[in-house]
């Protein structure tokens, strides 16, 4: 009998996590994460990343646009450390796929979140729950005139 009660008892604790969980829809500064250290040892300096509409040479071929959809681990970082961490792992992602594609530029890169398009030049989107932080962006990956 106590087993079959504490079985039960589980079976509500985990069916009834979606009420203790959180999901925080932040819009974060790209700057405030693009000026750490480990940004700026981490990604690749000779593949451009250009969120929104910013400015960026000629594109002399286009590879397409790809998304990446990234999460990590939130336990004990701040929601703004996850959503840099998680930034960061995203932009790793695109520059790995223009290197791949043998492009040398991401453009147009905008936050796609549950595949809904947020275009922004200075912000992107970055959801934290109690213990995982996401970020999904898609970008044009290209080769651009130097």
């Amino acid at each position: 009998m106590k087993f079959t009660t504490a079985i039960a008892a589980l079976v509500l604790l985990f069916s009834a996590s979606p009420v203790f969980s959180k999901d925080v829809k932040h819009m974060s500064l790209i700057q405030d994460a693009m000026q750490s250290d480990v940004y700026k040892n981490r990604l690749d300096p000779n593949i451009g990343l250009y969120f929104g509409e910013q400015s960026h040479g000629s594109v002399l071929k286009s590879f397409g646009s790809f998304p990446t959809n990234k999460k990590t681990n939130a336990f004990n970082k701040t929601d703004v450390e996850a959503c840099e961490w998680v930034l960061l792992s995203a932009l790793l992602t695109l520059q790995e796929r223009a290197r791949k594609e043998g492009g040398n530029a991401v453009i147009n890169i905008a936050s796609y979140y549950k595949k809904n398009t947020i275009v922004s030049e200075t912000q992107y989107e970055c959801h934290t729950g109690t213990f995982i932080a996401g970020v999904a962006l898609i970008g044009e990956v290209v080769t651009l005139a130097d």
